[in-house]
């Protein structure tokens, strides 16, 4: 009798042990924190439902010129897996990760990317009034060629198993799913291209984001910037590119989600030429916005390119 008695005691017990473990199991098993908006979206494709995700940079913010906040120290100081573009692209991020002391797994996802040099060698970031020269010797880019994203996604899967190995299989199911819709995304870019005439894939954003793309799919794209929106253009960069317009027959000027549209404006102004729309360059949009995903903005730039110069 004193069992039976003690019978509802032990299923409340277990049921209480139950609800732990299915409380721990409903748990992300990786707090990750990326540095900008584009890696996070690559990594909420392979995470999933296993991982807690943040990023620094958010929609629309230019990472370039981004000044962290306690809240990014916060972030960064409880992450498990802290995945960055690097190149030189995030500034910032070698004095937030000093203040954070985070002990995070910080993870290099353009590690195994194609990389096109800089032309200029590198380029300057600014800390109030002092200006210090970063020697990169290539463009960080590297997101704006569909084979890069592959690269960078088989490195964030990669770094997500070696952090929660338990959780691998689930990872690498991701990446290959999402690995497809890539390999479709990049075959509907290059038809869209090619629908626009040879003698008008020249066209002018702010500053040189768009290398990768150009390399991979034919545009030429002319800027009064650097490969960082921190270099300043003068007055004989804006006379230069007006020349090159000229002579290059570009027949479009963007705008650019991270940037002032002033300087294009004007640009576009003194080279009579339409400013024709905004391309999403080092950020996505909002959720509301036409480039809230990768593979959104990808599609995005794309018909935005085409409309204009075709």
């Amino acid at each position: 009798m004193g069992l039976l008695k003690r019978i509802p005691s032990l299923l409340a017990a277990g049921m209480m042990a139950l609800g732990s473990l299915n409380a721990m199991a409903d748990e992300p098993a990786l707090n990750v924190v990326a540095s900008f908006s584009i890696i996070e979206d690559l990594a909420r494709q392979i995470g999933g439902e296993r991982i807690a995700l943040t990023s620094i940079v958010g929609a629309n913010d230019d990472a370039h010129v981004y000044e962290p906040t306690p809240a990014d120290v916060r972030q960064m100081a409880q992450a498990d897996v802290v995945l960055i573009n690097g190149l030189m692209f995030e500034g910032f991020l070698t004095r937030l990760i000093e203040a954070s002391g985070t002990e995070a797994s910080v993870v290099t996802v353009s590690e195994h990317a194609v990389h096109l040099e800089d032309p200029m060698g590198g380029h300057y970031h600014f800390y109030g009034d002092r200006a210090v020269f970063h020697e990169a010797p290539y463009d960080p880019h590297a997101w704006q060629s569909v084979p890069n994203a592959k690269a960078y996604v088989a490195r964030i899967a990669e770094a997500f198993c070696g952090a929660d190995p338990q959780g691998c299989q689930e990872y690498r199911a991701n990446q290959q799913r999402y690995e497809q819709t890539l390999v479709t995304l990049e075959h509907e870019i290059q038809e869209r291209i090619n629908t626009i005439p040879e003698s008008r894939r020249t066209a002018v954003v702010a500053h040189h984001a768009f290398r990768y793309f150009e390399e991979a799919y034919g545009i030429t794209f002319l800027a009064p910037q650097g490969v960082s929106t921190e270099s300043e253009a003068t007055a004989a960069h804006v006379a230069q590119l007006i020349d090159a317009i000229g002579q290059q027959n570009a027949v479009a000027v963007f705008a650019e989600n991270i940037s002032n549209p002033r300087l294009v404006e004007q640009i576009a102004n003194e080279a009579g030429i339409a400013l024709s729309g905004t391309l999403y360059s080092d950020a996505l949009s909002g959720t509301d916005g036409p480039a809230a995903t990768y593979l959104e903005m990808m599609r995005h730039n794309v018909n935005t390119l085409v409309t204009a110069l075709q």
